[in-house]
Protein backbone atom coordinates (compact mmCIF):
# COMPACT_ATOMS: atom_id res chain seq x y z
CA UNK A 1 0.00 0.00 0.00
CA UNK A 2 1.57 3.85 -1.14
CA UNK A 3 2.78 6.01 1.44
CA UNK A 4 0.80 9.24 1.41
CA UNK A 5 1.57 12.59 2.22
CA UNK A 6 -0.97 12.95 5.21
CA UNK A 7 0.36 9.69 7.35
CA UNK A 8 -3.35 9.56 8.81
CA UNK A 9 -4.63 8.96 5.18
CA UNK A 10 -2.39 5.72 5.16
CA UNK A 11 -3.45 4.92 8.45
CA UNK A 12 -6.53 4.64 7.96
CA UNK A 13 -6.52 2.89 4.43
CA UNK A 14 -3.98 0.14 6.15
CA UNK A 15 -7.05 0.13 9.40
CA UNK A 16 -9.99 -0.54 7.12
CA UNK A 17 -7.42 -3.42 5.46
CA UNK A 18 -6.52 -4.83 8.40
CA UNK A 19 -10.48 -4.97 9.56
CA UNK A 20 -11.25 -6.96 6.37
CA UNK A 21 -8.69 -9.13 6.64
CA UNK A 22 -10.04 -10.02 10.23
CA UNK A 23 -13.75 -10.03 8.43
CA UNK A 24 -12.13 -12.95 5.98
CA UNK A 25 -10.43 -14.84 8.50
CA UNK A 26 -13.42 -15.36 10.42
CA UNK A 27 -15.44 -16.00 7.92
CA UNK A 28 -13.19 -18.79 6.40
CA UNK A 29 -12.92 -20.26 10.25
CA UNK A 30 -17.34 -19.87 10.07
CA UNK A 31 -17.08 -22.14 6.97
CA UNK A 32 -14.29 -24.57 7.82
CA UNK A 33 -16.25 -25.50 10.85
CA UNK A 34 -19.66 -25.93 9.24
CA UNK A 35 -18.13 -28.30 6.85
CA UNK A 36 -16.35 -30.17 9.19
CA UNK A 37 -19.31 -30.20 11.21
CA UNK A 38 -20.92 -32.38 8.39
CA UNK A 39 -17.85 -34.34 8.16
CA UNK A 40 -16.67 -35.50 11.53
CA UNK A 41 -20.66 -35.29 12.30
CA UNK A 42 -20.05 -32.39 15.24
CA UNK A 43 -23.46 -31.08 16.20
CA UNK A 44 -21.25 -28.84 18.97
CA UNK A 45 -19.30 -27.06 16.64
CA UNK A 46 -22.50 -26.65 13.83
CA UNK A 47 -24.16 -24.89 17.20
CA UNK A 48 -20.80 -22.43 17.38
CA UNK A 49 -21.25 -21.53 13.46
CA UNK A 50 -24.91 -20.87 14.11
CA UNK A 51 -24.27 -18.39 17.27
CA UNK A 52 -20.71 -16.41 15.97
CA UNK A 53 -22.66 -15.66 12.65
CA UNK A 54 -23.30 -12.43 14.51
CA UNK A 55 -19.33 -11.13 14.83
CA UNK A 56 -19.08 -11.23 10.74
CA UNK A 57 -22.26 -9.00 10.65
CA UNK A 58 -20.92 -6.53 13.14
CA UNK A 59 -17.73 -6.24 11.82
CA UNK A 60 -19.25 -5.40 7.95
CA UNK A 61 -21.15 -2.89 9.57
CA UNK A 62 -17.69 -1.30 11.40
CA UNK A 63 -15.91 -1.61 7.91
CA UNK A 64 -18.46 -0.02 5.98
CA UNK A 65 -18.73 2.98 8.77
CA UNK A 66 -15.16 3.30 8.15
CA UNK A 67 -14.76 3.38 4.30
CA UNK A 68 -17.87 5.66 4.25
CA UNK A 69 -15.50 8.10 6.64
CA UNK A 70 -12.66 7.73 4.43
CA UNK A 71 -14.63 8.69 1.28
CA UNK A 72 -16.49 11.95 3.06
CA UNK A 73 -13.20 13.29 5.08
CA UNK A 74 -10.67 12.09 2.07
CA UNK A 75 -12.05 12.10 -1.33
CA UNK A 76 -9.81 9.38 -2.46
CA UNK A 77 -8.81 9.46 -6.10
CA UNK A 78 -7.52 6.15 -8.33
CA UNK A 79 -5.92 3.08 -6.67
CA UNK A 80 -7.21 4.57 -3.35
CA UNK A 81 -10.63 5.09 -4.14
CA UNK A 82 -10.36 1.69 -5.50
CA UNK A 83 -9.01 0.16 -2.36
CA UNK A 84 -12.13 2.16 -0.37
CA UNK A 85 -14.66 0.73 -2.50
CA UNK A 86 -12.90 -2.60 -2.85
CA UNK A 87 -13.15 -3.25 1.00
CA UNK A 88 -16.97 -2.45 1.22
CA UNK A 89 -17.74 -4.81 -1.66
CA UNK A 90 -15.68 -7.69 -0.10
CA UNK A 91 -17.06 -6.56 2.65
CA UNK A 92 -20.94 -7.57 1.49
CA UNK A 93 -19.41 -11.02 -0.08
CA UNK A 94 -17.94 -12.74 3.15
CA UNK A 95 -21.31 -11.12 4.96
CA UNK A 96 -22.61 -13.58 2.55
CA UNK A 97 -20.35 -16.40 3.37
CA UNK A 98 -20.83 -16.24 6.43
CA UNK A 99 -24.77 -16.73 5.89
CA UNK A 100 -24.06 -19.62 3.71
CA UNK A 101 -21.37 -21.38 6.77
CA UNK A 102 -24.55 -20.91 9.05
CA UNK A 103 -27.15 -21.95 6.76
CA UNK A 104 -24.66 -25.47 6.20
CA UNK A 105 -24.44 -25.54 10.29
CA UNK A 106 -28.15 -25.27 10.69
CA UNK A 107 -28.08 -28.29 8.43
CA UNK A 108 -25.63 -30.05 9.24
CA UNK A 109 -27.10 -30.00 12.56
CA UNK A 110 -30.26 -32.50 11.57
CA UNK A 111 -28.52 -34.51 9.21
CA UNK A 112 -26.28 -35.39 12.40
CA UNK A 113 -29.56 -36.90 13.84
CA UNK A 114 -30.05 -39.66 11.12
CA UNK A 115 -27.66 -42.31 10.03
CA UNK A 116 -24.73 -41.65 8.15
CA UNK A 117 -24.36 -42.28 4.50
CA UNK A 118 -21.39 -42.09 2.07
CA UNK A 119 -21.87 -39.05 0.24
CA UNK A 120 -21.67 -36.86 2.86
CA UNK A 121 -17.84 -37.57 2.25
CA UNK A 122 -18.24 -35.91 -0.89
CA UNK A 123 -19.86 -33.01 -0.07
CA UNK A 124 -16.78 -32.60 2.25
CA UNK A 125 -14.90 -32.42 -0.31
CA UNK A 126 -16.54 -29.87 -2.09
CA UNK A 127 -16.45 -28.28 0.75
CA UNK A 128 -12.58 -28.51 1.57
CA UNK A 129 -12.54 -26.61 -2.45
CA UNK A 130 -14.65 -23.68 -1.51
CA UNK A 131 -12.36 -23.03 1.33
CA UNK A 132 -9.02 -23.42 -0.84
CA UNK A 133 -10.49 -21.01 -2.87
CA UNK A 134 -11.76 -18.98 -0.48
CA UNK A 135 -8.51 -18.89 1.83
CA UNK A 136 -6.47 -17.89 -1.98
CA UNK A 137 -8.46 -15.11 -2.81
CA UNK A 138 -7.61 -13.52 0.95
CA UNK A 139 -4.72 -13.95 0.62
CA UNK A 140 -4.99 -12.39 -3.15
CA UNK A 141 -6.63 -9.32 -1.75
CA UNK A 142 -4.15 -9.35 1.40
CA UNK A 143 -1.00 -9.48 -1.32
CA UNK A 144 -2.44 -7.01 -3.97
CA UNK A 145 -2.30 -10.00 -6.20
CA UNK A 146 -4.32 -9.66 -9.73
CA UNK A 147 -2.59 -12.61 -10.73
CA UNK A 148 -3.76 -15.21 -8.11
CA UNK A 149 -7.38 -13.30 -7.89
CA UNK A 150 -7.64 -14.12 -11.81
CA UNK A 151 -6.38 -17.70 -10.98
CA UNK A 152 -9.29 -18.18 -8.39
CA UNK A 153 -11.35 -16.25 -11.11
CA UNK A 154 -10.48 -19.15 -13.76
CA UNK A 155 -10.98 -21.97 -11.32
CA UNK A 156 -14.99 -21.38 -10.29
CA UNK A 157 -15.75 -24.19 -12.26
CA UNK A 158 -14.06 -26.90 -10.36
CA UNK A 159 -16.60 -26.24 -7.88
CA UNK A 160 -19.73 -25.88 -9.94
CA UNK A 161 -18.18 -29.60 -11.67
CA UNK A 162 -18.39 -31.28 -8.28
CA UNK A 163 -21.49 -29.88 -7.45
CA UNK A 164 -23.04 -31.31 -10.80
CA UNK A 165 -21.79 -34.96 -9.76
CA UNK A 166 -22.79 -34.78 -6.39
CA UNK A 167 -26.18 -33.42 -7.72
CA UNK A 168 -26.28 -36.35 -10.37
CA UNK A 169 -25.61 -38.48 -7.18
CA UNK A 170 -27.98 -37.47 -4.99
CA UNK A 171 -31.09 -38.09 -7.60
CA UNK A 172 -29.58 -41.26 -8.22
CA UNK A 173 -29.97 -42.04 -4.58
CA UNK A 174 -33.43 -40.67 -3.89
CA UNK A 175 -35.07 -42.45 -7.38
CA UNK A 176 -33.42 -45.82 -5.77
CA UNK A 177 -35.06 -45.28 -2.22
CA UNK A 178 -37.63 -42.92 -1.86
CA UNK A 179 -36.91 -43.07 2.02
CA UNK A 180 -34.33 -40.92 1.82
CA UNK A 181 -35.60 -37.99 0.22
CA UNK A 182 -35.73 -35.82 3.09
CA UNK A 183 -32.01 -36.62 4.16
CA UNK A 184 -30.80 -36.19 0.44
CA UNK A 185 -32.75 -32.62 0.30
CA UNK A 186 -30.65 -31.31 2.92
CA UNK A 187 -27.64 -32.36 1.25
CA UNK A 188 -28.84 -30.58 -2.41
CA UNK A 189 -29.00 -27.77 -0.43
CA UNK A 190 -25.42 -27.90 1.56
CA UNK A 191 -24.56 -28.49 -1.99
CA UNK A 192 -26.04 -25.48 -3.00
CA UNK A 193 -24.53 -23.00 -0.54
CA UNK A 194 -21.21 -24.46 -0.64
CA UNK A 195 -21.72 -23.86 -4.63
CA UNK A 196 -22.67 -20.32 -3.86
CA UNK A 197 -19.74 -20.00 -1.52
CA UNK A 198 -17.49 -20.60 -4.60
CA UNK A 199 -19.47 -17.89 -6.44
CA UNK A 200 -18.97 -15.31 -3.66
CA UNK A 201 -15.23 -16.26 -3.95
CA UNK A 202 -14.90 -15.57 -7.70
CA UNK A 203 -17.10 -12.16 -6.85
CA UNK A 204 -14.14 -11.24 -4.31
CA UNK A 205 -11.59 -12.42 -6.69
CA UNK A 206 -12.98 -9.71 -9.60
CA UNK A 207 -13.00 -7.07 -7.06
CA UNK A 208 -9.52 -7.81 -6.12
CA UNK A 209 -8.95 -7.58 -9.34
CA UNK A 210 -10.02 -4.52 -10.08
CA UNK A 211 -8.69 -2.77 -7.15
CA UNK A 212 -4.84 -3.68 -7.91
CA UNK A 213 -4.90 -3.25 -11.84
CA UNK A 214 -7.91 -0.73 -12.50
CA UNK A 215 -9.20 -3.34 -15.24
CA UNK A 216 -11.43 -5.96 -15.24
CA UNK A 217 -11.85 -9.64 -15.84
CA UNK A 218 -13.92 -11.32 -18.88
CA UNK A 219 -17.52 -10.37 -19.28
CA UNK A 220 -18.40 -14.23 -19.01
CA UNK A 221 -17.48 -16.24 -15.92
CA UNK A 222 -16.19 -19.94 -16.33
CA UNK A 223 -19.39 -21.07 -14.85
CA UNK A 224 -20.07 -24.94 -15.26
CA UNK A 225 -22.92 -25.31 -13.51
CA UNK A 226 -25.49 -27.73 -15.70
CA UNK A 227 -28.27 -28.46 -12.90
CA UNK A 228 -30.75 -26.07 -14.13
CA UNK A 229 -30.69 -27.91 -17.14
CA UNK A 230 -30.75 -31.52 -15.96
CA UNK A 231 -33.51 -33.61 -17.20
CA UNK A 232 -35.04 -36.15 -14.43
CA UNK A 233 -36.41 -39.55 -16.07
CA UNK A 234 -38.26 -41.34 -13.38
CA UNK A 235 -39.17 -44.49 -15.47
CA UNK A 236 -41.86 -46.92 -14.14
CA UNK A 237 -41.30 -50.41 -12.88
CA UNK A 238 -43.65 -53.11 -14.07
Amino acid sequence: MAEHTVKSFTEQLEALASSVAQMGGLAEAQLADSIDSIAKRDTARAEQVVGSDRKIDELQQVIEEHALKVLALRQPMAVDLRETLAAIKIAGELERIGDLAKNIAKRAIVLNREPPIRLAQSLARMGGQALAQLKLVLDAYSDRDADTAEQVWKQDGEIDEMYNSLFRELLTYMMEDPRTIGLCTHFLFIAKNIERTGDHCTNIAEVVYHMVTGGHLAIDRPKSDLTATTAIRIEKKD
